[in-house]
């Protein structure tokens, strides 16, 4: 079967079940074999810009959409199936463009659009491109592992003595909280999510109301940026008034973490990411991550 994918998390888990695509999304580059594919995509914002003016690109390019379908590529890769999503069309195509554009290209391909909010959600789009596939039997050990990977995680956070308050930025300008699997995630890694619900959208927030809540562990994984942008963006918090007297910059605990390949990634490694997640909140019962994932 000829498959293309959209996004970032969908190609992993495409290859993770033995399957190469023949086209992917621009993002796509884990594993490192994805890069080699054909890119279907292209985006109409800087990846590469201050967080604020990508902020401001994305705002402009809203009437047109963040990305745009290379028709061209995608007719001559004729896939049987496109994987896209449906979460954010800011960070990745909408499925929409993807069902026009295949349309319009007069293509015989099946679109699978994901839609996950939660770990449940990433673990049944698994299982569901497994058996489009014909890898169901291989998704359902993938499935199988990762779900105990999480029970160890909730096992060795629920031996810890305290519950701090946990806040993830998944945005410095403006400032954002992380929502879908996220709030979940802190839940299984032995923190208190007070400030989002499990499987909301990530929205702005006023500063204050981050002052306000003084989370005493905070962590910053802003969407598409790896540890080298986000400590280029970093002054977008540390130059905020109040910063300096947060619980969690006064006792050590902001831990940046790669949102590119992980936090905001929703594919098979959100389970690394809630792993590391369990250290920057109860950093002795946990292994540290590695350094080029995780740092403080």
């Amino acid at each position: 079967m000829r498959v293309v994918t959209l996004l970032p998390s969908a190609t992993e888990i495409v290859y993770a079940l033995g399957v190469e695509p023949v086209g992917v999304s621009h993002e796509c580059d884990y594993p490192p074999a994805a890069s080699e594919q054909p890119s279907v995509n292209r985006s109409r914002v800087d990846p590469t810009a201050a967080s604020g003016e990508i902020n401001e690109q994305v705002a402009a390019a809203e009437e047109e959409g963040v990305y745009a379908i290379e028709r061209e590529t995608l007719a001559s890769l004729d896939p049987d199936l496109i994987v896209t999503q449906g979460v954010c069309d800011v960070c990745a195509v909408d499925h929409v463009v993807v069902e026009d554009a295949v349309a319009e290209l007069g293509l015989d391909a099946e679109v699978l659009t994901l839609d996950v909010h939660s770990l449940d959600d990433l673990f049944e789009s698994i299982q569901r491109i497994g058996d489009v596939l014909g890898r169901g039997e291989r998704a359902s050990e993938l499935v199988g592992d990762l779900r105990s990977r999480v029970a160890e995680v909730e096992t060795t956070a629920g031996r810890a003595e305290s519950t701090p308050s946990v806040a993830v930025l998944d945005w410095t300008e403006p400032v954002m909280v992380a929502g879908h699997w996220v709030p979940e995630m802190v839940a299984s890694a032995g923190g208190e999510y007070g400030l989002e619900s499990a499987g909301a959208h990530s929205r702005p927030r006023e500063w204050d109301e981050i002052r306000a809540y003084d989370p005493e562990r905070l962590i910053v994984s802003p969407c598409g940026f790896d540890l080298a942008q986000i400590r280029e963006n970093l002054t977008d918090l540390t130059e905020r008034p109040g910063w300096a007297e947060l619980s969690a910059v006064r006792n050590g605990h902001v831990t940046l973490v790669d949102g590119h390949h992980y936090v905001n990634r929703s594919g098979p490694r959100l389970v690394d990411t809630l792993e590391f997640l369990g250290w920057a909140i109860h950093p002795d019962p946990f292994d540290r991550p590695p350094r080029d994932a995780v740092s403080r």
